[in-house]
């Protein structure tokens, strides 16, 4: 029997919506075949290792007022014949990578619609969770359309349409590109000609002598700064692990928006060069680090032939910004040519980048962390304004607003989105929820605001940024050190390093830098710092330099405060003397090198 309460409560839930599902065929295409791109290749390999629902991308499309399901169909159906990237398919043997796309001339993908009396609560909410759980489930690359398209309908008329995308095919900015096709077509606009490369274009000039030198000057570029600079951003006490379920922040600021205006009319600046010459400045101040190491993951999208291509560009380029000037102007001046230098060098064969990057650690005994990822997507089309024009302005949003949303498990301690710059400075922000609880997380981006009013002011002192920010640089405590341009613990690198041989006796030192270094602990554009020396009592046990190198490597993902010795020394027994350090040196010495020699 159903209560007269429980009657009320299902009376106001609405009734299921009708669901059907659409096969859609096209045709009109050109059916051509070649080698995958880089930025394709780059994104298979992780398509092929990441779980779905952290390597699939979604979006929410709108619909104009009165958008029929039929005319929604055939807009998807124009854009699936325009743009190659849509009919691509990628086959390959099982248990193997993808080498060659296929574009089809013709074929067929499926809709589901579903249409409401009444839709679920609010309307883009309902379709945002509706693309997201469609990214759960794993596109097959040799068959599968990279579209999963649901139609979200009121009465017949499409409101949204929820959208999720095969990394391997698309990025952010490229479903950007499709969204306002997709508005254009649905508005009775024609759409301009297409003047971006293909996929297979883009493939066949990497291919050519050119590109392949640009990919060579970004291995160089990539290694400098991975062999010199600070290995993980967040080396500090409670860095673990190389994966954080963290809560998305977001941040809705019109004072935000109008200080960053300002700070560009003062200094001649664009404002996404100052929003990220001051993001930068409050990361590398809080992590206590003389430099910002960040992937900036849209950038190889600055070519114009590139910027409303179709395809998958996700490559990062890897910026590097010295932030040991004196001033934010100073540092503003030097953040363009950084970022320039950067974007240059974002184009590489992702099999190659990762050999290089095996490689260089192991001779430096480091581990890259991509702790840090800034993506400034603020200049695509946006499907959900957090503003609308209006000359009231509680309707363009609020002076300062936080709230928060899902978790998602992501790979970087620190993922920063910036999704609108005017009227509202709008950002995403995913924060290792152990390095920032949720006060100090809020604390940040308000820092982050507070700097851009600082800096419209006038010139802000880099050595002021805690009074005028609020945020704190991270206190490491004793035994932390900067060692070879990162910071290190060599107590934790000593009880490591004794724990991946058996618990033998180890001791570590920190040398003095070699000549011609850095004494600060190294950096991007400078010599080498100090390094550490590590002393093993084997006991009699059979050890080398080179076995104790590779049993430390073998210990360091998700431990960023460890940095491998430079020098191994094997000694027979621990000394009894109280003077350890001293009586360490003094041990007859069985074996001694830098143990990078990998024909152990």
């Amino acid at each position: 029997m159903v209560s007269e309460r429980d009657s009320s409560r299902l009376k106001d839930t609405p009734a299921p919506p009708r669901a059907a599902t659409l096969t859609v065929a096209y045709e009109g295409g050109e059916e051509r075949r070649g080698p995958v791109t880089m930025g394709q290749a780059n994104m298979i390999r992780c398509v092929l290792r990441d779980e779905p629902e952290h390597i699939n991308i979604h979006d929410v499309w709108p619909a104009p007022a009165g958008t029929g399901t039929e005319a929604a169909v055939d807009a998807l159906r124009t854009l699936a014949v325009r743009h190659e990237g849509l009919r691509t398919t990628f086959p390959h043997d099982p248990g193997s990578a993808p080498r060659e796309q296929v574009v089809a001339a013709a074929g067929a993908f499926t809709v589901t619609v579903l249409d409401h009396d009444e839709l679920p609560g609010e309307a883009a909410v309902y379709a945002e969770s509706l693309a997201r759980e469609a990214r759960d489930e794993r596109f097959r690359l040799d068959r599968d359309y990279p579209l999963r398209v649901t139609l979200v309908a009121l009465d017949g008329a499409v409101v949204y349409a929820a959208v999720a995308a095969s990394h391997a095919v698309t990025d952010i900015s490229a479903l950007a590109v499709l969204k306002e096709e997709w508005l254009t077509l649905l508005s009775g606009g024609t759409l301009p000609a297409l003047t971006a490369l293909t996929p297979l274009g883009l493939a066949a000039e990497e291919a050519a002598p050119a590109g392949l030198r640009k990919s060579a000057a970004s291995l160089g570029y990539w290694e400098r700064i991975i062999r010199t600079g600070p290995q993980a951003m967040f080396a500090e006490p409670g860095a673990e692990g190389t994966e954080a379920a963290a809560p998305r922040l977001t941040l809705r600021s019109r004072r935000g928006a109008r200080a960053l205006a300002a700070v560009a009319e003062r200094t001649g600046g664009l404002p996404a060069t100052v929003l990220l010459t001051a993001w930068c400045a409050l990361l590398a101040h809080r992590t206590g680090q003389p430099a910002c190491v960040t992937a900036v993951p849209t950038a190889n999208r600055h070519e114009p032939r590139l910027t409303r291509s179709v395809n998958t560009l996700s490559q990062d380029a890897l910026l590097c910004l010295d932030v040991r000037v004196p001033s934010f102007d100073v540092l503003l001046s030097k953040a363009w040519g950084a970022a320039l230098n950067a974007y240059r060098h974002s184009r590489f064969d992702a099999v190659s980048l990762w050999e290089m990057i095996d490689r260089t650690t192991f001779e430096r005994g480091s581990r890259f962390a991509r702790d840090v990822a800034f993506n400034d997507v603020s200049t695509l089309p946006t499907a959900l304004p957090s503003s609308l024009p209006s000359g009231d302005e509680t309707v363009i949003g609020p002076e300062l607003e936080l709230s928060w949303g899902e978790v998602q498990v992501l790979p970087t301690r620190v993922l920063t989105f910036v999704h609108e710059t005017e009227p509202l400075l709008r950002l995403g922000v995913w924060a290792d929820p152990v390095l920032f609880p949720r006060e100090q997380a809020e604390g940040f981006v308000v820092g982050l605001v507070r700097l851009l009013e600082a800096a419209a002011a006038g010139d802000v002192p880099l050595d002021t940024l805690s009074e005028v920010t609020g945020v704190r640089p991270v206190e490491r405590g004793p035994g932390w050190e900067r060692v070879d341009g990162s910071w290190v613990s060599p107590p934790a690198v000593a009880e490591a390093l004794s724990r991946a041989l058996d618990g033998v006796p180890v001791h570590v030192t920190t040398d003095p830098p070699p000549e011609g270094g850095s004494p600060d602990g190294g950096s991007p554009d400078g010599g080498a710092g100090p390094g550490l020396t590590a002393y093993i009592a084997t006991g009699g046990r059979p050890l080398t330099p080179a076995g104790a190198h590779a049993a430390f490597m073998d210990v360091l993902p998700g431990r960023p405060e460890l940095l491998a010795p430079r020098r191994y020394v094997i000694v027979q027994d621990p000394p009894a003397e109280a003077d350890l350090s001293g009586a360490w040196v003094r041990q007859q010495i069985l074996s001694e090198g830098t143990g990078r020699d990998r024909r152990m």
